[in-house]
């Protein structure tokens, strides 16, 4: 047995710190730890969520193992009945846990699903006799909308990148495409840095996105994008290709400053610096450039199936939630469709 405490690093000005997962999972039984290999390779393999997406199911694993252990549970004891203790009543002191340490309603109804995914799988092979995650309940997580820019504010701010590539720097050239196309088709930032040259259409204006679960889409762009994707695809890539290429090159449409597949890390200090050029806007990354293309083509008309299909959603519940729709515009839909308005 041990603590999960144990292997937490020293706490930094009063502030708890996450335990090391990594260490956490070396510390199960071995078991447990073929369990969780399992599991990960079913996300992966299986399923093909992003690594991104992975190391979070897996954490949130390894975690609540580790917690069956550590208080006692029969995880690691051999054989499939290595997860015996793990049932409902550990899951919820788990969870109970974790908003003690702090955990916000947000990360719980997270963590709660998360679990409840790990039980669901590990009942569907035969690792649990019963999947006790099928009754864990959890708050609702408090769902607050990202900052938006308002259409003029877009604008300033493809203005402003545009102003930047102006004495045509090939990093500048690349910055100004990455903007103008993350606002042209409001995809997430790890589908930008996953786009193949060969992935942009220029006689159609669209590019091949692959989304969450490995699942293809084409998302269109306009014409200030088409420019701007031109200039740094004529102009800008090559440069670098020439300073930074070994005997291979990258085929990724995006390019980071050695050469290589540019690093979401990279693309939200791109957004961040160009939103900041532009007076009063709301900082913001990726996330927010996506939320306001979608906000944006509702406010000019355009419909939630549709919009749906070009973020990528697998429900329209979060598209619903993910973009919104000014009261103008609400006011305005029903001054022209009630009968008595």
């Amino acid at each position: 047995m041990f603590a999960q405490r144990d292997i937490m690093p020293p706490p930094r000005s009063g502030r708890a710190r996450r335990p090391d997962l990594r260490a956490l999972r070396a510390a199960l039984p071995e078991p447990a730890q073929a369990v969780v290999t399992g599991y990960e390779r079913h996300l992966g393999l299986e399923r093909g969520l992003s690594a991104h997406t992975v190391r979070a199911y897996v954490g949130d694993a390894v975690s609540l193992l580790g917690f069956v252990v550590d208080s006692g549970g029969a995880a690691g004891c051999g054989g499939q009945g290595a997860l015996a203790d793990l049932d409902l009543a550990r899951l919820r002191a788990w969870l109970a846990a974790q908003q003690s340490g702090g955990a916000s309603r947000t990360t719980l109804a997270r963590r709660a699903a998360s679990a409840r995914t790990f039980t669901a799988w590990a009942h569907r092979t035969g690792v649990l006799a019963t999947d006790p995650g099928g009754r864990l309940a959890a708050p609702r997580a408090h769902r607050t909308l990202p900052g938006v820019l308002r259409a003029g504010q877009a604008d300033e701010v493809m203005q402003a990148s545009a102003a930047g590539a102006a004495e045509r720097d090939p990093v500048a050239l690349r910055d100004r495409a990455i903007v103008e196309l993350l606002y042209a088709t409001g995809i997430r930032v790890s589908e930008l840095c996953g786009l193949d040259v060969g992935g942009a259409d220029f006689s159609r204006r669209v590019v091949l996105v692959l989304g969450k679960g490995g699942k293809e889409r084409v998302v269109p762009f306009g014409v200030p994008a088409a420019a701007a994707l031109a200039d740094w695809i004529d102009e800008g890539r090559p440069k670098i290709v020439a300073e930074t290429a070994g005997d291979s090159v990258e085929p990724a449409l995006f390019l980071g400053v050695r050469g290589k597949r540019v690093d979401p890390r990279a693309v939200r200090r791109v957004v961040h610096d160009a939103v900041s050029a532009v007076p009063g806007a709301t900082d913001m990354g990726p996330h927010g450039l996506r939320h306001s293309a979608a906000t944006h083509l509702l406010e000019g008309g355009a419909d939630l199936r549709s919009v749906q299909e070009l973020l990528g959603h697998a429900t329209l519940a979060t598209t619903q939630l993910y973009t919104h729709v000014t009261v103008d515009r609400l006011k305005a839909i029903h001054d022209r469709a009630h009968p008595r308005a």
